[in-house]
């Protein structure tokens, strides 16, 4: 990919998502104050990598465009694919 087209390309996202240091900060945050709950230390990978990536969704939804669709369905698809592993077991 060109360096134009990187920039294009990080242009349209930060159009989508906003600025990308203000969805770092709210997403390390969502990220703090699950880190520091009782039971982050006894999820599973695959818990905790559903809740990493939808406090990096949220943070989208916080810092961007909120009426965005794909970002409100890619959460229930990490909560589908958590809720399908618990009922496996």
């Amino acid at each position: 990919m060109s360096e134009q087209n990187m920039q294009q390309l990080l242009n349209e996202r930060g159009k989508r998502y906003g600025e990308y240091r203000e969805h770092a900060r709210i997403t390390q945050a969502i990220k703090r104050a699950m880190a520091d709950s009782p039971n982050w230390g006894i999820l599973s990978d695959d818990k905790r990598e559903t809740l990493d990536m939808l406090a990096h969704k949220l943070g989208r939804i916080l810092n961007g465009d909120p009426e965005y669709e794909d970002s409100w369905i890619d959460c229930v698809g990490y909560i589908t694919l958590t809720l399908q592993e618990l009922t496996k077991k």
